[in-house]
């Protein structure tokens, strides 16, 4: 199988063909080097050869998959970026030949989408993340930060409870109710740990064995104290956590997706997902008893506002 070079390098390969000569902006080159990094590591995951052989027609099945998980902005600039390599470098366009301008049908922050079947404002039904844009996400953060929003998506946790984290025969969760659906599931592929709650309520939660595996790994010698937004945290792991993690997740995800939903977002999800995992087999009303304890509010008309 033939081995091509880093995403990075074929990128910065095309880039130099077309700077100074078709692309004067120094702008416009960061920006489409940015864009062919992320269109490269797609061909390499998808084994769909280098950056240089992509085709007109595998760059619009690209952008078509794109178009579900960005916004406009970014599938334009991407769609660009193909375009001037094609026309300029690989000559798989004519100077005059474009590609198809493809319509993002992603749900952005602001409650919007292009998507000509729901053209309307779709309030408070956009603060969920799916796999594939978590993953975008903690592609674009350092190892720590990256760590910290798998964990978060996982097990679906508040910023602050990251810094937090220990094993549960190490703290032992305060009692409160818990019906006996509580991780069901889930509780033979995921480690427990405790979490420092809202409130001060240290709870229970469960983290994907390979997650927690690498977490592990990072485990301090000593604890430290973190202050985050004025509270102190002991924290035993070297992930993040906190506002300076929420902002990581919040710039990844304006790179990597061309909007972001915060970092809450990911919480958002957890709810969403255990929801239609439990009302395989328990009513509505039980599924949202059973995710509020997971969640830590112990309240279902709160994890009815994460369903929106």
């Amino acid at each position: 199988m033939a081995k091509f070079a880093k995403p990075a390098k074929q990128a910065a390969s095309v880039m130099k063909s077309l700077q100074g000569t078709h692309i004067r902006s120094v702008g416009t080159v960061r920006n489409y080097e940015q864009r062919l990094v992320r269109i490269t590591a797609y061909l390499q995951e998808h084994r769909l050869g280098s950056l240089r052989e992509m085709t007109p027609a595998r760059a619009l099945e690209y952008l078509r998959h794109r178009a579900t998980i960005v916004g406009q902005k970014t599938l334009d600039m991407e769609r660009q970026a193909l375009q001037a390599m094609m026309q300029h470098v690989t000559h798989q366009l004519t100077p005059g030949q474009t590609l198809e301008v493809i319509k993002s049908t992603a749900i952005g922050r602001t409650g919007t989408t292009n998507h000509p079947a729901l053209g309307r404002r779709l309030a408070d039904q956009t603060r969920a993340y799916n796999g594939e844009q978590m993953s975008l996400i903690a592609a674009r953060q350092a190892p720590h930060n990256a760590l910290a929003t798998e964990i978060a998506y996982a097990a679906g946790l508040r910023a602050h409870e990251l810094l937090g984290l220990r094993r549960t025969h190490q703290r032992v969760p305060d009692q409160r109710p818990a019906h006996g659906m509580k991780f069901s599931g889930i509780r033979e592929s995921t480690i427990s740990y405790t979490v420092h709650g809202k409130g001060g309520l240290i709870r229970e939660v469960r983290i994907p064995i390979p997650l927690a595996q690498r977490l592990e790994r990072t485990r301090l010698t000593e604890p430290r104290t973190v202050k985050d937004r004025g509270i102190n945290y002991q924290q035993f792991y070297e992930i993040g956590g906190g506002q300076p993690w929420s902002k990581s997740v919040s710039a990844a995800s304006k790179v990597a997706l061309g909007w972001s939903n915060g970092a809450h977002g990911l919480r958002h999800t957890y709810a969403q997902e255990r929801m239609t995992t439990l009302q395989s087999h328990l009513t509505r009303k039980q599924a949202l008893a059973v995710v509020s304890q997971e969640m830590g509010h112990f309240r279902p008309e709160i994890t009815e506002v994460y369903l929106r």
